[in-house]
Parts: C-alpha cells; structure tokens; sequence
C-alpha cells in the first residue's frame, strides 16, 4: 500500500505540484488535429492537467494554446472572435497570436505601449502523426516530441479513438498494468453439458516484472495456456509483455497479426482523463488486422453528445449515472459482468473506486507486482525532480520510445527478452513465434 502522503504526490498534477511539474516537461496530446480543422474556425475549451485552456487554428494554421480567461477583465476567450492571425476578446477588443503576444488593445490610446506588458501564458503546440501536441513545461526551447513508431506508420497502419475516464489518470493507468484481472473482470461463462452456465476459470499468470529505460515492462507467462499446449505435445511456453513508458504511455499485448495497442492516459485533472486508444501494425494495414477497435481496447459504444465544455467531449453514454449499461442476465448467463464491452468494464471498476482511490487502504499481493513497480517508477521520478533535479526519463530522448508490446510462443527453456527483444525494440518485422489468442 502507498502512504495517504505518497498517494498524494502520485496523483495531485496541478501546477506547480512535484507531479505536475514532472508531467508537464513531457509533450502533452491536446486533440486530434481534425477536431480543429479550419484556419479561423471556432475555438475549443480544453481542460489539460488542471488548467483551462482555449485552443485555436489561426489564419495561417498554426494552433494556439492560451488560458481560456482573458488577463484583462477574465471574460472568457472561448467566446472570442478567431481572425487575422488571433484570437479577439468579445469584451474589449483584445486580441492575442498564438505565441500570447498582445496585438492588439482597441480601447487603449494609439500611442499607449500598455500592450507591450501583457502576455498571458501560450503552450506552444506542434502536430504530428494526426495529434496536436502541447508543451507546458519551463524550457524556452522544448524538448523533441516522442518519437513513437506509430509516428511514422502510414495512416491506413495507424488509427487513434478516444473517451473520457471520470477518475486519476494514474487509477486509469493501472488498469492495463494490472493482468490478472482479465480472468475475472474481463471473463466469459461457459454452459456445461447440465446447461448450467459456469466461470471459465484461468489460472493467473507468473510474472516477470524488469525496470527499463523507458520505465518498466513486465511477461506474463500463462500456465493454462502452455497446459494446453502440453496436451497436444508441444514443448513450448506462452507469454505476453505489456508496457509502461513515462509518463502515461501503456502498451498491452500485441496480436498475432502484429497489431500493437495502447493508451495515453492524459490527465486532464486529478480527477478525469482523456483516454487515447492507439492501435498500430508495422507489418500490414489495420483493415487486415481485424476488428481494431474492440483489439484496442476503443470500443466504447455510442458517446454523449459533445458539449463545448472543456471535458464535453469523448464522454460514452455507458457511465456510472447507469451503471455502465450492466446486463445482470446476461451476467447470469454470458459474461463475468454483465457489462458490454472489455474498455466499459475497465472503466466501471476504476471510476467506482471513487475518483482518487485511497491506496493506504489497499492490500497489494504478488499479482500485483507490476503495478507495485510502476508506482516505485513515478515516485522515484517525480522525488528525483523535486529534491535533486533530476530530468525525468525519456523527455530528451525520444528514441526511447521506439518500442512494441509482444506475445507469443517460444521453447520452455527460452529466455523471454532474448527472444522477443528484437520485435520488442521495434528492430524486425518479423512477429515472434506464432502467437496464441488472449486467455480471455
């Protein structure tokens, strides 16, 4: 269990906080660029870790970042009026470019340098791979954005959905860390020969839990499954690598096909996050790759309609005012649950542990040992920060990125980073021994 005050630490990222001073020397993903994609079109509220923010393409196309509260009388810039290269305040007439420089100040005498003095806080924004990236850290000059593999997959190999989680970015996180709940939270009933319908039990898997450069990844080995395959003379073993890269970057599994999903857990404050849902194939185009969005972990169901509400967007109608649309027949006869889909499931238990969950309440077991370590991965980082300075890792080299999740069989006496490791470290196309389907 972590301290009320460790807890504390791990999820508080308002500015100037030890953990929101560590999140912000990352690039942050804002929005997809095809959510802003007219020059002098309408502005969009954003909320992004704690702060509320107003986002705009000017004339020229280039996006600004500002706070949503004009630093005259605060009237919101939201309302504002997006043109000529700015974003005009209805109240006064101010008006601010993308970099927060004021341009213009109407209702101030011609000869007045007033406007000179003001220069509200601008989040330098840059777009790559179909995302606008936002940095709100301390540098002048920003570090390099990641460099993820996705990054530079064509667009029909790469594909990106989104929705909002009510609860820590971290609580949201650790649910792709946490492997054995898949059995249960995430399990089927089986009918037997009496028409009785019954769990379908798997045994939990062995972990093998390694600190990385990156941050941590940890192997699953799945004993049922190697059983299995031992019934059939086959002297193999399976496992199945996840990952966990500073600071909300999760990859889990990838597919025999070689798809390669994951998240982005982005805080958009201590207590929602917006949830991206990557999926990417090195080796051949997602429509090939099967039902993408359900392999992802993207299928949410249908959505609440968008409101302009800095956190209105993304949000699926399947949420915790209807308990997340459980079917408690069909949780007497089909699945674990009841709940529709495996994203819905994950989200019922991580919001209903309250959005801050108290972890000095928690009794933590070996199955637990991947998220044990990703804990120790953020407070060491986040204490190194506050105490000694210390960069965290990743923020000035973006190659470390340059990762893959894995699955697959191997022989009972293989090393499993030995032989996953050049599929791992994005270094073959080759996709590792023929891999077997999830265990659930």
């Amino acid at each position: 269990m972590l301290s009320v005050e460790e807890n504390e630490l791990m999820t508080d990222i308002s500015p100037g906080t030890p953990m929101g001073n560590l999140v912000r020397r990352y690039w942050i993903p804002v929005m997809l660029s095809e959510e802003l994609p007219e020059p002098d079109g309408n502005p969009m509220r954003v909320r992004l870790l704690c702060e509320d923010l107003v986002i705009f393409r000017d004339s020229s196309g280039r996006v600004g970042l500002l706070p949503e509260r004009c630093p005259h009388r605060r009237a919101s810039l939201y309302l504002g009026r997006n043109e000529d290269d700015g974003l005009r305040c209805i109240y006064h007439g101010w008006k601010f470019d993308i970099t927060g420089r004021c341009v213009d100040m109407p209702n101030e005498p011609e000869v007045s340098t007033f406007k000179e003095k003001i220069r509200p806080s601008a989040y330098p924004c840059r777009e790559a791979a179909g995302m606008i990236w936002a940095y709100m850290g301390p540098r002048a000059e920003p570090p390099p954005l990641p460099h993820f593999e996705w990054m530079d997959m064509p667009e029909e190999q790469r594909q990106m959905a989104s929705f909002h989680r009510g609860c820590s970015w971290v609580q949201a996180l650790e649910g792709d860390i946490d492997t054995s709940h898949s059995g249960f939270l995430h399990g089927v009933l089986e009918r037997t020969a009496d028409a009785v319908h019954t769990w379908r039990k798997e045994h939990p898997p062995l972990l093998d839990v390694v600190t990385t450069r990156y941050g941590m990844m940890y192997g699953g080995r799945y004993g049922d499954i190697e059983a299995r395959q031992a019934d059939s003379g086959t002297p193999s073993t399976y496992w199945r690598v996840s990952n966990f890269l500073f600071p909300f970057y999760t990859f889990f599994p990838s597919r025999p096909n070689g798809l390669v999903p994951g998240h982005i857990w982005v805080p958009q404050d201590n207590h929602n996050t917006m949830v991206w849902s990557v999926g990417w194939n090195p080796v051949q185009p997602l429509e090939q790759s099967g039902n993408w969005r359900a392999r992802s972990g993207a299928m949410v169901g249908e959505y609440e309609p968008a409101t302009a509400d800095g956190m209105g967007r993304w949000r699926p109608k399947a949420n915790w005012h209807n308990d997340y649309m459980q079917d408690r027949d069909a949780q007497r006869t089909d699945t674990f649950t009841g709940i529709p889909t495996i994203p819905l499931q994950d989200q019922a238990v991580t919001e209903t542990m309250g959005s801050i969950t108290d972890r000095s309440h928690e009794h933590l077991g070996q199955s637990d040992a991947a998220i044990i370590r990703m804990r120790r991965c953020l407070l060491g980082a986040v204490k190194a920060l506050r105490d000694d300075d210390v960069e965290p890792p990743c923020v000035d080299t973006p190659e470390w990125y340059r990762i893959r999740s894995a699955s697959g069989t191997m022989p009972a006496d293989a090393d499993w980073i030995e032989e996953l490791g050049p599929w791992m470290d994005a270094r073959t196309l080759e996709i590792p021994g023929v891999g077997l389907p999830s265990p659930v």
